[in-house]
């Protein structure tokens, strides 16, 4: 996800999909409200997982949060109220969510109504320093569950094949479990066309991708071979035909880097 000119503002074609390249739609959950994802997930995910030790923080990564909606509700849905009466911390589960269009972050910044939630700018193709930074201020190695939902393409589309297969060893490289929908291919071809449609050049990319077809199975086979991870349940497809994947990192791989930090 390059920089970009702040598809938000821009002008009479704001509610139109092709005028985000870059998928930071401004109105975006207003036509994929958060229950469509929130339907298939189970509200004791946390729990399943291994994550309901009051005493343990576990922080969670928004990837693509857009204006924060999803975020704020996903929260909510896995962090029960009964618990966060208890708790005012919520059972220690922080939750941080990026996008890289400014002008969304601010909107989801000023309608947070939750603590423990933190959103920031961020373009996780150029740097990833913030995300380390807020590993660091919280004592952990990594984020224990990261969501990457709907962004894949949108990568691939204005980084290629190898900006694609980047993005999912960062995030592997960083987390504990990784929950993925990735567009399918004819995503792909509506978002070319919406594109040529407004008169605009096409995705620099597109013509020339390798990677084609079924991307939910190309993407599982790079992080099952060259990530270790592994994928540990499929939660179905969403409404707009995406599957929800869950993968979790190998335990082998968790303790060599166990080892190596005992070491250190």
């Amino acid at each position: 996800m390059a920089t970009c000119s702040n598809g938000s503002d821009a002008g009479g074609e704001i509610n139109d999909p092709g005028a985000a390249p870059y998928g930071n739609f401004i109105n975006y959950y207003t036509f994929n409200p958060p229950e469509n994802r929130l339907s298939l997930i189970p509200a004791t995910l946390l729990h399943d997982l291994g994550y309901s030790d009051e005493r343990q923080t576990t922080l969670i990564l928004d990837v693509g949060c857009n204006s924060g909606e999803l975020s704020v509700a996903l929260y909510q849905h896995l962090v029960q109220e009964s618990v966060q009466e208890q708790d005012p911390d919520g059972r220690k589960v922080h939750l941080l969510g990026f996008d890289l269009d400014e002008a969304l972050i601010e909107r989801a910044q000023q309608t947070n109504p939750l603590h423990n939630l933190t959103f920031i700018p961020l373009d996780i193709t150029e740097d990833t320093t913030q995300l380390q930074d807020y590993l660091d201020e919280h004592g952990s190695p990594h984020f224990h569950l990261c969501l990457c939902l709907a962004v894949t393409m949108w990568v691939h589309l204005n980084h290629g094949d190898s900006g694609l297969l980047q993005l999912l060893s960062r995030l592997a490289s960083i987390s504990q479990h990784l929950l993925l929908e990735a567009q399918p291919w004819k995503c792909y071809r509506s978002a070319a066309r919406r594109l040529r449609k407004l008169g605009r050049s096409d995705f620099d990319h597109f013509k020339v991708l390798k990677i084609r077809g079924d991307i939910a199975e190309h993407a599982r086979e790079h992080l099952e071979r060259h990530c270790g991870m592994e994928l540990i349940q499929s939660f179905g497809s969403t409404a707009w035909d995406r599957k929800l994947l869950l993968f979790r990192r190998r335990q082998d791989l968790s303790d060599n880097i166990q080892k190596q930090r005992d070491q250190n």
